[in-house]
């Protein structure tokens, strides 16, 4: 089910929901919450914003080792059908012609190529996104109903080894979130504004 649903550790909190004003204010957010240390978060944007994957500090995608790797195994596998197929099962001389010729196999070679590298970099990227994922608990905020529009959020997960309820939601209106909402694991608002402190506060209370 996780590739429905996303897989979430147990937990009654997904996390906070912070909005921002413009994409250079999600930009130097960005900035702040890498260089804070955390892990477990995410940016959303109703549109690409150029150099946000460097605000947040995201290394080199995995997705081009995948292609060239099935990319070259399709390729490697096309040619050596054609060796097998011609050379040894079924050796037929025509024209004087050599029976080992590359030159024919070229074109089954290239199109094997291309076909195991585009379907496995179709199948690495939503394999790597998550996707399909038809269920996410930020689908259930109001709020975020802006993101395909002109909302623009950071998200940082409860199971982020620094995730406080007050601590980081203090910490993501320190660098500009307008508003700050505590997300439920199933889906929709637990508490918004000051209220996420006072859960956080209750549910610390509870644990001692």
């Amino acid at each position: 089910m996780s590739l429905v649903v996303p897989a979430l550790p147990p937990g009654e909190t997904f996390g906070l929901l912070a909005e921002f004003g413009s994409p250079k204010e999600l930009y130097h957010g960005c900035e702040r919450v890498r260089d804070a240390g955390y892990k477990r978060w995410d940016a959303h944007s109703p549109f690409p914003i150029h150099g946000l994957d460097h605000a947040m500090g995201l290394g080199r995608s995995r997705l081009p080792y995948v292609t060239l790797f099935f990319g070259l195994c399709g390729a490697v596998g096309g040619f050596t059908l054609q060796i097998w197929a011609n050379g040894i099962a079924y050796p037929i001389q025509v024209s004087g012609k050599p029976i080992f010729n590359w030159q024919p196999y070229m074109p089954v070679t290239f199109e094997l190529g291309v076909l195991l590298a585009a379907i496995s970099t179709v199948v690495g990227m939503l394999a790597f996104n998550r996707l399909p994922m038809l269920f996410h608990p930020l689908f259930g905020t109001r709020a975020f109903e802006k993101v395909t529009d002109d909302g623009f959020f950071i998200s940082i997960e409860a199971w982020d080894p620094k995730f406080n309820p007050i601590e980081t939601e203090r910490f993501l209106k320190q660098i500009g979130a307008t508003n700050v909402e505590l997300v439920a694991r199933d889906g929709g608002r637990v508490v918004e504004g000051r209220g996420s402190s006072e859960a956080g506060a209750s549910q610390d209370a509870k644990a001692r």
